[in-house]
């Protein structure tokens, strides 16, 4: 009898969970997240505000889910231009080699050699606070661990019975890379995909908090705890609740991976 991933099963349930209620904050929030009502200034957790309310009585249970969502979006935005670009540049690297790969692996680890939040910091420093600007910033960061990471499967099916067979029968470049080789690194992409999700989301929380990620327009996760840190012992509650989420979504995505890399055999 096989045994049951386990991982797999409460990495699904948790993620599936914190998306069901992220989502939520897209469609519909108990109070405007941004109103400030003076009578709820400093209100704790409570049947009108489950997640209570900060000094200036906004409701936190509403700011949490607007930026949970906001967090969420970066997210995914930061992995879709790493992974992309990543995965295209391995797999012409891994694919051709040659001098250009060699070059661009250099290019890689001289990036890969600093650390991705310290070398957005200092981007962001430059072209200041915003969502796009860090989406820019950490998408490009994250291109190398997935243009190395595709590289590695590349490289270990470019010299397979068939593909070579594929050549001999006159295949196209394009076809093999796209329809060949690509499906089979899919099992070690999608790990790397959970565990940049979750890079992504520490990213962005530690761009926000120290003042230079989104704007105070865009509320996220890293900005509220930044904004709670003030109060972190008189209202905790501003601070534990989103703190909680940033947590649960990191932990059931992470462990979505580790179930993924169990049920495919993917050696860490």
């Amino acid at each position: 009898m096989k045994k049951k991933n386990w991982y797999l099963t409460i990495g699904c349930v948790l993620t599936a969970c914190m998306l069901i209620f992220i989502a939520t904050g897209f469609l519909w929030t108990p109070y405007e997240p941004s109103a400030m009502n003076a009578a709820d200034r400093g209100t704790g957790p409570c049947a009108q505000h489950l997640f209570g309310c900060d000094s200036y009585g906004r409701d936190i249970f509403s700011r949490t889910l607007e930026g949970a969502g906001s967090t969420l979006t970066i997210a995914l935005a930061v992995l879709a231009v790493g992974a992309v670009s990543g995965l295209l540049i391995g797999a012409l690297c891994g694919y051709y080699g040659g001098g250009l790969d060699a070059l661009i692996m250099r290019l890689c680890d001289a990036i890969a050699a600093f650390p991705s939040v310290l070398l957005a910091m200092v981007v962001l420093a430059v072209t200041g606070p915003g969502k796009y600007n860090v989406i820019g910033a950490l998408g490009v960061l994250f291109i190398p661990s997935f243009a190395r990471l595709v590289r590695g499967e590349f490289l270990k099916y470019r010299d397979r019975d068939f593909v070579l067979s594929a050549k001999l029968m006159g295949v196209s470049d394009c076809r093999i890379i796209f329809v060949h080789i690509l499906p089979n690194t899919w099992p070690v992409l999608l790990s790397g995909l959970t565990i940049g999700f979750n890079n992504a989301v520490l990213a962005e929380a530690s761009m926000s908090y120290l003042g230079i990620g989104v704007s105070a327009q865009e509320p996220s996760i890293g900005y509220m705890l930044k904004d709670a840190q003030a109060v972190l012992f008189t209202l905790p509650w501003c601070t534990v609740f989103p703190a909680l989420v940033a947590v649960l979504l990191i932990l059931g995505m992470g462990l979505l991976g580790e179930g993924l890399r169990d049920r495919m055999g993917v050696v860490s």
